[in-house]
Parts: C-alpha cells; sequence; structure tokens
C-alpha cells in the first residue's frame, strides 16, 4: 500500500472551485465578483485621461498637478459614489470588506498607496492589490 504522493497534499494541490474574492465570500462571475484586470486598467486609464486634460487645461501639464488631480477626484469620488469616473464607466466600485459605508480614510489611504505605484502592483490571490488590502477594501463589480 503506498502512502499519500506529495502533490495530493493541501498545500501543494490547487483547488478547482477557488477563484479571486472566495476567502471573501465573494461570488464567482456577475455582480459582486472581484474586477479583472482588464476592467481595472480601462478605469485607471479613463481616470488618467481625466487627470491629464485638468491638468492641461489649469496646470500647464504639470506633473505633480496631474498626480494631485488624480488623487483629488479618486477620493472624492470613491467617497461620495463608491468609485472614480473610470470605474464607474467600467462597470466597478470600491467597498470596504465591513459592511457600511466606504468612509473617507479608506479612499484617502487606497489613493495614496495607489499614487505609490509599487503597492498596487503587488496582488495576494483574491487579486486585491496591496493598497486595497492595507486600506480594507476591493475592487469589485456593478
Amino acid at each position: 500500500m503506498a502512502g499519500p504522493r506529495s502533490s495530493d497534499s493541501p498545500s501543494t494541490r490547487i483547488d478547482q472551485a477557488d477563484w479571486p474574492g472566495k476567502r471573501l465570500g465573494l461570488p464567482e462571475s456577475g455582480s459582486r465578483s472581484v474586477g479583472r484586470i482588464g476592467r481595472r486598467i480601462g478605469a485607471l486609464a479613463i481616470d488618467g485621461a481625466i487627470a491629464d486634460l485638468i491638468a492641461f487645461a489649469f496646470f500647464g501639464y504639470d506633473t505633480w498637478a496631474i498626480l494631485a488631480t488624480l488623487a483629488i477626484l479618486q477620493i472624492v469620488f470613491i467617497t461620495l459614489l463608491s468609485g472614480s469616473i473610470g470605474h464607474i464607466i467600467v462597470g466597478l466600485r470600491v467597498v470596504p470588506l465591513t459592511p457600511g459605508w466606504i468612509g473617507v480614510w479608506r479612499p484617502a489611504l487606497r489613493t495614496v498607496l495607489l499614487c505609490i505605484v509599487i503597492p498596487a502592483l503587488i496582488w495576494d490571490r483574491d487579486q486585491r492589490g496591496l493598497h486595497d488590502r492595507i486600506a480594507g477594501t476591493v475592487l469589485v463589480r456593478r
């Protein structure tokens, strides 16, 4: 009688019924499922274009003005509408892991970390960037 193979151990076996957001209690697809990379990039591109246009029109296309405009847009719209303009257009929203209003501090912290860039590039198994993990938020489909 042979013992269990090392590839059958729970730590190395890949669960076929696993999806991003499962550990957070989110569905695999549809509303409230984790927003995928294509939508995220699209939302960021839209927000970046809006920030570029505002900075070009009012601040002479200054690099710091672009970043500040992006940050202000993110904080204001996530606080008020649960998503930036780009998020809303592509069908995403930012929600806290705990029920209730997202508040102001979560969008502010999330945005500062997003502007640093590196935290947004580090993801976990639920496809949450480090900026979302630290802020206690998740980006989901509307």
